[in-house]
Order: C-alpha cells, then sequence, then structure tokens
C-alpha cells in the first residue's frame, strides 16, 4: 500500500487529505482538514488532441508514438490520444498498422486515436493538406471506422454525408467532433442533434459569432450538449476569449487540450506536420504564411495558463484537464480520484509545476 498526502482533487474542489493506491487502482480516499501538505493530488492529465512532441511527428512516424508516450509524464500527461491531421489513405494503413504496440507501451496510457480530419471544410483546412481534404471520400470513411482504435473523429458538419457518418460514428461509440468547419448555427445544431458532443479547439478554423451570423463559435457556446476544446496557449485563445468561454460552458463544459506537434519539448527551429513545414519560436508554431500549425503548449502549462488567465480555481483547470476529458470518452476508472479508479495521478507543488506522475500505482516521473 503507498499513501501520498496533500490538496485531493475532490469534486472540483482541493480537499486536504490522503489516497492509498493499492497495486494499479486507488484503494482508499481520505479527507482530513488536519492535513497540512500544500502540494496537489488530482487525476493524470489526459490529452485529447496530440500530434507529436519532442521531435516527433505521428503522421510521418507513426510507430514512433510510444516514445512520445514516456515522456509525457513529465508534463503530468498520463494518457492521451495520438492524433493524424487530414491525410491520405496510404498514410491511415501505416498509422492502423503501428498503433496495436503503441496501444499496450509503456509510458503515458494511449487510449486510442483522434482522427483530426480529413472530413473537413476546404475553406478552415488551417495547417491540413487540401489535397487529402478534396479526396476524402465514402471509400475512404469505410476504411477509418473499419479501425478499432479509433476514439474521437473531428468532420465538417456541413459536407455532404455527414450527418450520415455521424450517425454511423456514434453506433461505434466514436466520440465526434466538430471542427475546421464553416457551418452555420443552424447545421452545426443539426449535428448535435444527430449525435456529435464536441467542439475541436474552439474559436479556431471556424465559422465565427456575430450577432444576425451566431456560426459554430456561437451553437458550441450556448448548448449544454456541447464540450468545447480549448488551447490556453496565449496564441490561439485571448485571454478574454478563455474567460468568455468559462462564464457560457462552465469547467464542466470545457476539455483543456495541446494540440501540440512535434516541436513540443523541443528549440526553436522548422518542424514537420504531416510533411508541411512548420516554423515554431518560443511562443508557437506556425505556416510559412503565418497560420498556426499546431502548438508547443503541454498540458500541465494549459492547466497553470487556465488559472491565471481564465479565471477560474485551480482546481476547475485541473477538471478541464482530466475528469472532463475522461467523461468525453466515457472512461469511468480514469479522471477521478475515487477508491477503485486506476491510480494515474498527477501530484503538483504550490506553484502548479509537475512533481511526481503516476500510471497505474507506479510513479513513472519525479522531478529531481
Amino acid at each position: 500500500m503507498i499513501e501520498r498526502e496533500g490538496r485531493l482533487l475532490l469534486d472540483g474542489e482541493l480537499v486536504p487529505g490522503r489516497i492509498a493506491l493499492d497495486g494499479e487502482r486507488i484503494a482508499t480516499v481520505t479527507p482530513d482538514p488536519a492535513v497540512a501538505n500544500e502540494r496537489i493530488i488530482a487525476p493524470g492529465l489526459i490529452d485529447l488532441q496530440v500530434n507529436g512532441g519532442y521531435g516527433i511527428d505521428f503522421g510521418e512516424e507513426p510507430e514512433r508514438i510510444s516514445e512520445v508516450a514516456t515522456w509525457l509524464p513529465e508534463t503530468g500527461c498520463t494518457a492521451f490520444l495520438p492524433t493524424i491531421v487530414s491525410s491520405l489513405g496510404d498514410r491511415y494503413d501505416r498509422v492502423f498498422e503501428t498503433i496495436p504496440v503503441a496501444l499496450t507501451g509503456a509510458g503515458a496510457r494511449v487510449l486510442g486515436l483522434h482522427l483530426e480530419g480529413p472530413f473537413l471544410a476546404p475553406g478552415k483546412k488551417g495547417a491540413h493538406s487540401l489535397k487529402a481534404i478534396e479526396a476524402a471520400d465514402d471509400a475512404l470513411f469505410a476504411k477509418l471506422i473499419s479501425e478499432p482504435a479509433v476514439r474521437l473523429v473531428t468532420l465538417a458538419p456541413e459536407r455532404p454525408g455527414s450527418l450520415e457518418r455521424i450517425v454511423e460514428l456514434v453506433e461505434r461509440g466514436v466520440l465526434v467532433s466538430l471542427g475546421h468547419t464553416e457551418a452555420t448555427y443552424e447545421e452545426f445544431e443539426t449535428a448535435v442533434d444527430t449525435g456529435a458532443r464536441m467542439a475541436t479547439h474552439l474559436f479556431n478554423a471556424m465559422s465565427q459569432l456575430g450577432s444576425r451570423t451566431p456560426g459554430a463559435v456561437g451553437a458550441a457556446l450556448v448548448d449544454d450538449r456541447v464540450t468545447v476544446g480549448l488551447i490556453p496557449d496565449g496564441i490561439h485563445c485571448h485571454p478574454a476569449a478563455l474567460r468568455l468561454t468559462v462564464r457560457a460552458k462552465g469547467a464542466d463544459g470545457i476539455a483543456l487540450v495541446s494540440d501540440m506537434m512535434a516541436a513540443a519539448g523541443m528549440a526553436p527551429g522548422t518542424y514537420s506536420l504531416n510533411d508541411i513545414p512548420v516554423f515554431v519560436d518560443e511562443t508557437s508554431a506556425r505556416l510559412k504564411d503565418g497560420r498556426l500549425a499546431g502548438s508547443i503548449l503541454t498540458m500541465d502549462a494549459a492547466v497553470r495558463n487556465m488559472a491565471a488567465w481564465g479565471d477560474v480555481s485551480l482546481a476547475s483547470a485541473l477538471t478541464m484537464a482530466s475528469t472532463i476529458p475522461a467523461r468525453l470518452l466515457g472512461l469511468a476508472d480514469l479522471g477521478t480520484l475515487v477508491p477503485g479508479a486506476l491510480a494515474d495521478l498527477v501530484v503538483l507543488d504550490g506553484d502548479g509545476q509537475v512533481a511526481e506522475t503516476w500510471i497505474a500505482g507506479t510513479c513513472v516521473y519525479a522531478r529531481g
């Protein structure tokens, strides 16, 4: 039995107490106001959108997903979805061939794949390949949904056939997120009525909020069925946009994501996103024309930033980075500190810096 004490994240609040681990699961959780330890013990952070990191792009080198998984615990991340941006069919073949190894590898848990595209709006392609978006057809969709590792798909609801695709995905237990879209408010809402439950990187690559044309942003903000993904890196969203989202959605309606690409954890330089050159400085990752191409954000920084800029408590920010992603994926064993849950934990110091990360009851990272 292993025991830790500190301020425990329980039901969105930090509560002094102790937690005991027995093997790979949590044995007991004991609130105790007498505990004076200021460190924070929270469920491990779960990132739904990781394109790569540490110099590795998952679209180009899917066989190296496990390498990034071993690094992510340094950032407090204990589980993630490797994310593949819009690609042609043969690239998906390679990803699907290699993902079984990653699913059983060491480090942060690989929960499955997030396919961001290719059924996106060409006019909101961002850093995605236009060729791959335009080539996406029913045959490719059939190939994609046949892969059991797919857990999340981002698509544009206004594309022909999207509603039928949403139905098929939901029937297979795949979470559908709406993004890279020029959808009207009405088109977005119809997709939610059909089963979509998330918006990918809110405010970015989607139709914006207008007083007479609320667009995808307006629909996502007012529909309580939709959980929005936010990238709180100071680049993708202004702090005021974060605060607006909190006021509209509350902590329970927001999932923090990194959208990290290959340059995360690396020095500034030129990197790649699915064969597209990306120019990275100390704060952002951009294409040659200045468009954003993922981020260099890590999940621990996302939590600190959200608490600092989003007008929320650190407990709420941690909830957005752990409990909410687990709930979206239907994972009752993760994202919560309750007896019987998997012992995936992050321990933070008083400044929100990662001190320890535990996966399945084993400490896999401890800051020296």
